[in-house]
This record gives C-alpha cells, sequence and structure tokens, in this order.
C-alpha cells in the first residue's frame, strides 16, 4: 500500500515489520560481554557459581540464543547443566624421564589433544549417565575455571523418540557420543573441520594414520 493510498474499509492494514529480533540483542550483548550490562552481571553470577554444585541441573538457559542456535528446545527430555573445568595446561606432577634439564622433564606447559570445552562435555556426560550430550556453549570465565553450559538429551523419553528432528540421538551409534568425539568440540579437536588439501590424515580419524594428523 503506498503512503498517500488511505485504506478500504474491510481491508486489513499490513506493517512492514523491520528491526532485530531477541535473540539478536542477546547475541550482540554477549559478543563482548566486558563493555554491555553482561560484565556486572557475570560479577555477580560468579559469586554464586563458585559456590554452587559442579555440574549442577538448570532450569533454563543463560545464554538463550546459543541455546536455540545449538538445539535446545524448552520441551520435556532436553536438560541443561552448567559445569566449570580448571583452566591452563596439563602438568605432570611426576617426572617420568631422568638425566635432563629442568627445561626437557615435561612437567609444565603440557599442551592437551582436547579443549576444555570437550573436557566438560565428557566430565558431564559422566555425571548424567543416563542423558547424551547434544552441544555447549561458554558462558564465563574466572582466573581459575572457564564456565560451560551444556545441553543434555534424554534419549529414553517418549517426547524425543517422537520428534523426527531429534530422535536421530536415540540411534545406538550415538551412545556415549562425548567420549567418541561426535560432538562439535569433538569435531574440532579431531581436526574434521578440516576438508581439502593438507587435511588427508585427518579421515577417518588420527589413530588410522598413526597420529600423524597434527
Amino acid at each position: 500500500m503506498a503512503e498517500n493510498e488511505k485504506p478500504v474499509e474491510g481491508e486489513e492494514t499490513k506493517r512492514n515489520i523491520s528491526g532485530k529480533s531477541m535473540y539478536k540483542y542477546i547475541a550482540e550483548a554477549w559478543n563482548k560481554p566486558d563493555a554491555t550490562y553482561v560484565k556486572a552481571l557475570m560479577f555477580e553470577r560468579m559469586i554464586q557459581w563458585r559456590r554452587e554444585e559442579n555440574f549442577c541441573r538448570l532450569d533454563h538457559p543463560t545464554r538463550l540464543d546459543r541455546a536455540r542456535a545449538l538445539g535446545f528446545k524448552a520441551k520435556q527430555g532436553y536438560v541443561m547443566v552448567r559445569g566449570h573445568v580448571r583452566k591452563g595446561s596439563l602438568q605432570r606432577r611426576k617426572m617420568r624421564w631422568k638425566g635432563r634439564r629442568a627445561k626437557r622433564k615435561g612437567i609444565n606447559k603440557l599442551t592437551a589433544g582436547k579443549s576444555l570445552k570437550w573436557i566438560a562435555e565428557e566430565r558431564c556426560s559422566k555425571r548424567y549417565p543416563n542423558l547424551e550430550v547434544l552441544n555447549s556453549y561458554w558462558v564465563g570465565e574466572d582466573g581459575r575455571n572457564v564456565w560451560f553450559e551444556i545441553i543434555l538429551v534424554d534419549k529414553h523419553h517418549p517426547v524425543i523418540m517422537s520428534d523426527r528432528k531429534i530422535n536421530w540421538i536415540c540411534s545406538p551409534v550415538h551412545k556415549g557420543r562425548a567420549y567418541r568425539g561426535l560432538t562439535s568440540a569433538g569435531h574440532k579437536g579431531r581436526g574434521l573441520r578440516w576438508k581439502g588439501k593438507g587435511a588427508e590424515k585427518m579421515r577417518p580419524s588420527g589413530a588410522a594414520h598413526d597420529h600423524h594428523n597434527k
């Protein structure tokens, strides 16, 4: 309808809706949390999160935009869990090789083969053995720990089994998918996001190529 035209009686007028969605505003605020209102919220949340039990169940996700983008739905069968993992590289407390100078002892500055997110998903799956890990996302960190929220799915729930968009996780081939590197964090750690030239030894796995993939 043009600007000068008047609406006819009995005819519904259509309004052009322009602007951002609610999820877009949430995503922009979390894109740079130190420069938005999220910084003040996280200061108060960290005080509470440090006192609570690790890998505790939540009523609703903290970052609704990321949870929805990664497959979460507010329906039966979906469970949200928040847990933390210590920061920093690996440390081998016992020296396994003798006759080395301190720099070559292999105790400090050891890079892990898994990301902290992948480790958090494995520990969460161990805590909730009847649920399968769908995905996870970062929610905060301090000087000692990093917090992640993990999306879990009850593959035995009738609502999940009858949903064609998520019942693929009920298949036995997805059993223990967090331990086998089948989640998004696992795919990244295994190098499966890399395709084409130079990625010939990424598939089917690193073990199939004598771990010459990294």
